[in-house]
Formats: structure tokens, C-alpha cells, sequence
């Protein structure tokens, strides 16, 4: 294809898909207000569903309770995997910290978004990022345990980008 056609096609695509173009247009302006760029851009253009700041925050705090869920559903298996008791520990420890972020943080911040209750919203988001370190100081000392600080650290900066949207939405 040569570049008038690219640009001919390129041209078509967005008159043919307006809202498309407005919609990457906000996801830039605000993922460049975020602490993780790349992450933020990546998260949302393959979920985005949000048509506004506050659709575009849903959408972030949508994917880390998937997040959180995938890892407890992780932490319990490798808890029915391992032969070593002091990794079944740290495990069920963080077990013990994922649980109220499954089933009640992010559920209860997600709702608060859809109310317009933002400072709530961020508390819950906040949370979820506190309880993702405390396992990941649990569980630091263990080279077994590598897969699981990755899914640590990705809630974490999930949840930066999240509170850097949420905040957005505070200024107004």
C-alpha cells in the first residue's frame, strides 16, 4: 500500500469513526497525567469503554479487581502446590490481604465511582495498593515467590494509575 492510499484509508477511518479518534485523544491527555504512561495507555485503549474521564477510571479500577481476582485465584493454588510450610504461610498471608480487596475495596470503589463519591472511590483503590505491598514485604525473601511480586507490583502501579485518574475527577 502506498502512502497516499495509507493516508486515504487513515483519512476514511476517521470520519468513519469519530468518536474512536476522541476517545484516543482523551486516553492520551489522560494517561499523560499518571505516574505509569505506558501502562495506563495499554489498560485502557484494550479496555476502553469509558467515554469520559470517569468511564476511563472505571475501566482502570474494573481491570484491577480482575487483577486481584487472577491473584488470589494464583495465591490459592500455589498454597495447594507447595510442600514448604513457611511459603504456605506467606501465602495464606497474602490470601488473607487479597480476600477484602476481591470482595469488598474494589467492589465498594467501583460502586462509589458510579456515585460520583471520588474521594471514597480512591480510599477503596488506595487499599487495594497498601494490601498488594504488605504481601509482596511477606513475601520478598522468596525466589519462588517471583511470579506472584510481579502480580504484586502490577496491582500496585494499577492502582497509582487509578488514584491519578480518580484525582482528575476530584479537581472537577
Amino acid at each position: 500500500m502506498n502512502t497516499h492510499s495509507l493516508k486515504l484509508l487513515l483519512i476514511l477511518l476517521t470520519i468513519t469513526f469519530p468518536s474512536t479518534q476522541c476517545d484516543d485523544d482523551l486516553v492520551d491527555q489522560i494517561c499523560k497525567k499518571t505516574p505509569f504512561y505506558d501502562l495506563c495507555i495499554s489498560t485502557l485503549k484494550s479496555n476502553s469503554n469509558g467515554k469520559d474521564v470517569k468511564g476511563l477510571a472505571s475501566v482502570m479500577a474494573d481491570t484491577m479487581l480482575s487483577n486481584a481476582t487472577d491473584t488470589l485465584s494464583y495465591i490459592r493454588a500455589e498454597i495447594n502446590r507447595t510442600p514448604d510450610p513457611k511459603i504456605e504461610r506467606a501465602l495464606a498471608y497474602c490470601a488473607e490481604l487479597y480476600i477484602p480487596v476481591v470482595k469488598y475495596n474494589l467492589p465498594q470503589a467501583i460502586d462509589a465511582l458510579s456515585k460520583g463519591q471520588f474521594e471514597f472511590a480512591a480510599d477503596g483503590i488506595s487499599d487495594a495498593a497498601k494490601e498488594a505491598d504488605s504481601c509482596e514485604k511477606m513475601i520478598s525473601w522468596s525466589q519462588e515467590l517471583a511470579a506472584l511480586s510481579d502480580r504484586n507490583k502490577l496491582i500496585h502501579s494499577l492502582s497509582d494509575v487509578a488514584v491519578a485518574i480518580v484525582k482528575i475527577l476530584l479537581k472537577g
